[in-house]
């Protein structure tokens, strides 16, 4: 059979019809175009080229043919796109992005493509944003068919720092048969763009035969819901924590008294103050450490000459900067000076209570 090419008048094996070739969808499907206007994808397998006058015969003499006669017998229905198989598991969405380095064997120059997985007997429409301060930019959309992936965007390094919030929001549907009726869905990830700098996390997957960062977005119907915690139900939860720890029943074994001149000894270490730091960032972390430097230095804000040691370990100096700054602000009354090496080596600042 002669290789369909634009432009080529068809017509189809398996049912009544054909038209004009307007685009090659890819190797297996063609777009054609009906006599009514309507263009829709057929498979290659199932067109037929016809020989309509236009060809040159052998010897490059062009061979005549006969009008064709008036078709009598009535109109019959546009026959049905192409549908890909479905399957049973593809009632049930699951969807996922992909990334790919363009380039794997260079990856500290290599830019990245985007892809769209769509594992279902459904259709989807999709939007494919990221945020900006506290606005969205549409970056890709569409629709997508079933058991179809599709190429979303190419980008380089430099934009890495704008994917770092992302939002996929999906419809599910089927085209001219019934189906089971889905809640439209929108999902809010936060990607973890450190993995684009390790060749090792474009992991092995059965989507592409090279590697890649697979990030799920919905698995047998259920979106994803990564752990966003707001500031505020944080703060609540160690606000909630620290008076449980007060009333819990404490054990009655005594403990050596301390002597009225010996100094008073706070860990600030975070592991110290809090047993689950899960979903804390760094400034989070940092204004309990000082909360708690305050709380300290509130209780013995009356006992004159009482020492207190402040223990925030050496690391980059971020806590015990913040310690110093409200002490020379705050508490300019109070003497301070760095802790006995012997004892707590450099990550200790001792303060006197005037």
């Amino acid at each position: 059979m002669n290789r369909i090419k634009i432009g080529d008048k068809v017509r189809f094996l398996n049912s009544v019809g054909g038209g004009v070739v307007k685009a090659l969808k890819d190797k297996q499907t063609v777009m054609v175009e009906d006599e009514n206007g309507f263009d829709y994808p057929v498979l290659v397998s199932e067109c037929v080229v016809v020989d309509d006058g236009k060809r040159p015969a052998a010897g490059g003499a062009t061979r005549p043919t006969a009008p064709e006669p008036p078709r009598s017998e009535p109109a019959q229905p546009r026959p049905a796109a192409y549908r890909p198989e479905e399957t049973p598991d593809g009632e049930c969405l699951n969807v996922s992005l992909a990334y790919l380095p363009i380039d794997p064997k260079n990856l500290v120059e290599s830019g990245y493509e985007a892809y769209l997985i769509n594992e279902s007997n459904y259709e989807l429409s999709y939007s494919y944003m990221s945020a900006s301060n506290r606005s969205w930019t549409l970056r890709a959309g569409g629709t997508v068919e079933p058991n179809t992936r599709i190429f979303l965007e190419e980008f380089g390094k430099e934009q890495l720092g704008d994917l770092e919030r992302l939002c996929v929001q999906l419809i599910a549907f089927k085209r001219g048969r019934p189906f089971g009726l889905k809640n439209a869905i929108s999902v809010e990830l936060r990607l973890d763009t450190v993995k684009f700098y390790k060749l090792h996390c474009f992991a092995p997957n059965d989507y592409f035969d090279e590697g890649a960062i697979v990030v799920p977005i919905v698995r047998n119907d259920v979106p994803e819901r990564p752990l966003l915690i707001p500031v505020a139900e944080l703060e609540e939860a160690m606000m909630t924590k620290a008076r449980e720890d007060r009333r819990r029943p404490q054990p009655a074994a005594s403990k050596p008294k301390r002597r009225d001149d010996d100094p008073v000894e706070v860990d600030l270490h975070i592991h110290q103050l809090l047993d689950d730091t899960t979903g804390m960032a760094p400034g989070d972390m940092l204004r309990y450490q000082v909360d708690r430097f305050h709380a300290v230095m509130e209780e013995y804000a009356g006992r004159k000459g009482q020492r207190i040691v402040f223990i925030h370990g050496k690391g980059e100096g971020v806590l015990r900067a913040a310690i110093e700054k409200e002490l020379k602000t705050r508490y300019k009354s109070c003497e301070y000076q760095d802790a006995s090496f012997r004892e707590y080596g450099f990550g200790a600042t001792m303060v006197k209570i005037h």
